[in-house]
């Protein structure tokens, strides 16, 4: 049976995943969730994934959520390799932390600063721009102490994917990050070294660009957390 990856075609956690999935050269079927609608907050969506969110792996059955973990389980499952994900304890809890830093700082704060005032409600503040330049320094200063040409090594990881699906939200709203030249660089190489894996976040960019232009009327989602804008 073919695997099938319940995603949003902009969403950074489900691009990460997307990219894996492709360097492993795993078959898949990808099933776009029409977030506009609310497909992920119905009942049915919800006997995959009972927090309502997106993306959801199905592996013949198996049913996971949380990006991280579906990243986690593709290469320990279906990977030739540790390369990906290291054994090495040290080396796996590098990856292990940067995955973590992601998710709990780093993508948080750019999903409040750059994702959210496009989708609902949200203004861009000061305090908001601060969150993610503090977000940028210190992802900055990781990669300087470590001195790796990627997040966790020589040679990229799981760790890679998420954190360049999130950083290219900072590109699909032409914001500078040039202040940060590790964080700079590490990006840039990505890019040139894997394009086609590249591609796969780009796509995603280039609708959040054009979502920043023309923000969507989600007045009909009803989302149980985030205030829906009022159109004009």
């Amino acid at each position: 049976m073919t695997l099938k990856l319940y995603a949003v075609s902009d969403g950074p956690p489900s691009l990460a995943v997307r990219m894996v999935l492709k360097y492993l050269k795993i078959d898949y079927e990808l099933i776009n969730i029409d977030y506009g609608s609310g497909e992920h907050l119905k009942e049915e969506y919800g006997k995959k994934n009972p927090q309502k969110e997106i993306p959801v792996l199905d592996d013949d059955g198996f049913l996971l959520s949380e990006s991280n973990a579906i990243l986690q389980y593709l290469v320990e499952q279906y990977g030739q390799n540790d390369e990906l994900y290291p054994k090495n304890p040290k080396a796996r809890a590098i990856v292990n932390h940067r995955l973590c830093f992601n998710l709990a700082f780093y993508y948080s704060r750019i999903s409040e600063h750059v994702m959210a005032p496009i989708f609902f409600d949200y203004k861009r503040t000061p305090l908001s721009l601060k969150k993610v330049q503090m977000a940028l320094d210190v992802f900055n200063t990781y990669l300087q102490q470590l001195g790796t040409k990627y997040v966790a090594g020589d040679h990229v990881t799981i760790a890679d994917f998420p954190l360049i699906s999130a950083t290219m939200c900072f590109e699909a709203i032409n914001f500078d990050i040039s202040a940060y030249p590790f964080v700079t660089k590490w990006y840039a190489t990505f890019k040139e070294e894997y394009p086609d894996l590249w591609a796969i976040a780009a796509g995603g960019m280039a609708e959040i660009a054009e979502f920043e232009k023309n923000p969507p009327d989600l007045q009909q989602l009803n989302h149980p957390i985030h205030p829906a804008r009022k159109m004009k």
